[in-house]
């Protein structure tokens, strides 16, 4: 027994020193992201499985080195001895791969690799293994023919599309790696005069519309046909000019301007296109801040990846919580070991299995793959020496199952096979595509039991929940996916039948709402007609009721308010608090299809959101209106900017309340509502203003602008004061710190 305890212990003590080693084994770690744009880790989609290099293809087969022995040497003449030599140093260069720029996966499986500094497309089977290779060419001219620097490729299932970037063209060879025909510039008077046609990423749609990226060519994709008859430019990228470049461009010559036209870097740096003959291009030339706003807005403006139609207009669906740009953490990433800072720098896209498309990101060396709705699916990769990190990513393409990615640093490609998730998350996607939502439901369930962070699963299940007609339920999983158009689709049918039940309720509340308003003000203008004639202090009723005779007749009203006393402080206080407890309630009480969120804010910063721009405004205007002949002061200034208050009041908390009964397309009437409230209430603050001191209109307005500038002025003015306490303070406490320290 003691000699079983000790062997225990030692297994056990192994064991906790090899775990951390194998939890460090982890090549990268697979993520997505929240709508907060936090990490949330997920399983592997897909595994590292092995390193294709120049020994595994066969290229030491392919290019044989004779090993010349001494008895050669005298048996054999010495130029056949020198041939040999001079063969065996050619073999041994063209075994080495250098400077991989691109690789493609025909229908048939087989990988092609485009090798520039080699000047040569290497094609391999399913297999990996070389099939042939082609470096030399006999061209339509019969002149022996070599490539330039070539740096993409396409293959259809009748040829292949070499980018010869250097030679500026295209060459097209069968399928077998025969020379076909060479593809040159086309002409336009579209080209600027200084455009140099350099194809480095090609694409053909089914019907053989060749799109070219050219690396010096700004004006957009290239479209032409196989004798580049040329077609005209798609999907131009638009580009930012800071102020500075427009003002400086306003110093330049004519020549000038057009070359800093030239130097806009706008141009597209890949293209693929997918069976449906949309295409997918990449670019990195967009500046960063530019990129950065794109993962908010989702407009595509400034998107670095995009699917474009056959009339180059972009067509992507961006419907995840971030554009599809590749980092959305971009400023802390802790999933790199690089440290790698700023927006993604996207160089190639590729189309997989049932819509699904990733990108790659140059500097940490990441896949980012996206489903047809622009939702991220997963992200993984990162620098480093193990298997399935590399040290320069340069291309992607999808092999059934498998995802190669090309290492430019080591020459190499590595193939990684899809795990078990993965091949669920596919099953999934699938069902779904082919309306088969009952097997989908399940394999969301299974992704569910792995992932219980994957939003996409979560709607999964709820679309099926919604189609069996249980739209509660699946109203629960939209909103922990925070999916608000699905939510909102299934709060529909839910109001739609209580509708259909209860149909007589909305006319009647309708009908009861009218008539109560009706009376509040019919008893309120009895109130105040009779408080006209009454002379001395006004009860607090009086005083409160007469906002509803000041909001529809605001001149006669402010007049009145001041010189007859009809309001007082603390009428308008009770306002201001009304108005605090109004935007309280509409950060708390507002649609989940509205809002997004279930999270409010807390009563004191509803009180500092409101009552700081008001206090504001009243010492400013005062401050102002004192020194150019203002009639009011600061009491009536506040009176008549807590009276100005009242529309918002009377339209929050009503669209607020509706908004508990609309839909999603439906909630453009809320907001115009807030709308007339906040245009209402600056009118009458206007005019407030403008009776209180007794202005004309043009100098009214002149004191109203004053006055916001006069607001930033202190606020600039306080935050410089808080600083300089905050130091004093700091200085006093370090004194403090030090003399208790020495005593």
């Amino acid at each position: 027994m003691r000699k079983f305890g000790i062997i225990l212990l030692l297994v056990l003590a192994i064991s906790f020193v090899l775990s951390p080693l194998s939890m460090a084994a982890q090549p990268y770690q697979t993520y997505t992201y929240s709508q907060s744009g936090f990490a949330l880790l997920s399983p592997d989609a897909y595994s590292p499985d092995k390193e294709i290099d120049a020994i595994y293809m066969g290229l030491f087969d392919y290019y044989p080195v004779v090993e010349i022995t001494s008895e050669m040497r005298e048996n054999m003449p010495k130029d056949t001895i020198t041939a040999l030599e001079d063969k065996n140093k050619e073999n041994t260069a063209l075994r080495q791969l250098k400077d991989i720029r691109d690789i493609f996966v025909d229908s048939a499986q087989n990988v092609y690799l485009v090798e520039a500094s080699g000047n040569r497309v290497i094609v391999l089977d399913r297999y990996y293994k070389v099939r042939f290779v082609i470096d030399k060419f006999v061209n339509d001219n019969g002149v022996d023919d070599s490539f330039t620097n070539p740096s993409g490729i396409f293959v259809n299932d009748r040829y292949m599309y070499v980018c010869d970037t250097d030679a500026n063209r295209i060459a097209m060879f069968d399928l077998e790696g025969n020379f076909y025909k060479m593809i040159y510039a086309p002409e336009s008077d579209l080209f600027s005069e200084s455009s140099i046609y350099k194809p480095v990423a090609v694409a053909v749609d089914q019907y053989d519309r060749i799109f070219v990226v050219s690396s010096t060519t700004y004006e957009g994709i290239i479209v032409m046909n196989e004798d580049a008859d040329f077609a005209g430019f798609i999907g131009a990228q638009k580009v930012t000019v800071s102020p500075l470049e427009i003002m400086w461009r306003r110093f330049q010559t004519a020549e000038q301007r057009k070359q800093s036209e030239q130097n806009i870097s706008t141009e597209f740096n890949n293209i693929t296109i997918d069976e449906y003959g949309f295409i997918y291009v990449t670019t990195s030339s967009i500046d960063a801040e530019s990129q950065q706003s794109e993962l908010d807005s989702k407009d595509g403006t400034y998107a670095p990846v995009k699917k474009l139609n056959a009339q180059g207009n972009d067509v992507m669906a961006r419907n995840g919580f971030f554009s599809p740009s590749g980092e959305v953490d971009f400023k802390g990433d802790a999933n790199s070991t690089t440290g790698a800072q700023g927006v993604s720098r996207i160089i190639d896209v590729a189309v997989g299995p049932r819509g699904t498309w990733s990108i790659i990101d140059e500097k940490r060396a990441r896949v980012y793959t996206y489903d047809n709705t622009g939702i991220l699916l997963f992200a993984f990769g990162d620098t480093g020496m193990q298997l399935g990190n590399l040290q320069s990513i340069e291309a992607i393409t999808y092999q059934n199952d498998k995802m190669l990615l090309v290492d430019k640093t080591s020459c190499t490609f590595t193939v990684y096979k899809r795990t078990e998730y993965g091949d669920i998350l596919i099953d999934a996607i699938t069902n779904d595509e082919n309306r088969d939502y009952s097997a989908a439901a399940t394999r969301w369930e299974d992704i569910m039991k792995r992932n219980n962070n994957f939003d996409s699963a979560y709607i999964g299940i709820g679309k099926s929940l919604a189609r069996d007609g249980k739209y509660e339920e699946a109203m629960v999983y939209f909103k922990s996916a925070s999916d608000v158009e699905d939510y909102s689709d299934a709060y529909a049918e839910i109001r739609k039948k209580w509708v259909e039940k209860y149909a007589w309720v909305v006319p009647v509340v309708i009908v009861i709402i009218c008539v109560l308003v009706s009376l509040f003000f019919k008893h309120a203008a009895k109130v105040n007609k009779k408080t006209q004639l009454k002379k001395g202090r006004k009860t607090l009723r009086e005083e409160l009721l007469y906002a509803a005779h000041l909001i529809f007749h605001p001149f006669d009203g402010f007049w009145d308010l001041k010189h007859e006393q009809r309001g007082s402080v603390r009428a308008g206080t009770i306002f201001l608090i009304l108005v605090i407890l109004s935007f309280f309630y509409q950060s708390i009480g507002t649609s989940y299809i509205m809002s997004g969120s279930d999270k409010g804010s807390s009563l004191f910063e509803q009180a500092l959101s409101v009552v700081v721009p008001l206090v504001l405004w009243v010492v400013a205007n005062w401050c102002l209106t004192t020194l150019f002949d203002g009639e009011g002061s600061i009491k009536d200034i506040y009176v008549a900017t807590t009276y100005s208050l009242v529309p918002l009041i009377l339209t929050i908390v009503p669209a607020t309340l509706l908004s508990n009964v609309l839909v999603k397309s439906e909630l453009d009437f809320v907001s115009f509502i807030v709308g007339i409230g906040f245009t209402w209430a600056g009118i009458l603050l206007f005019c407030g203003m403008m009776v209180t001191h007794d202005y004309t209109l043009f100098k009214s307005i002149v004191t109203s602008v004053a006055t916001v500038v006069g607001m930033a002025v202190i606020m600039f003015i306080g935050i410089l004061f808080s600083g300089l306490l905050m130091k004093i303070f700091n200085f006093i406490s370090n004194i403090v710190i030090e003399i208790s320290y020495r005593l």
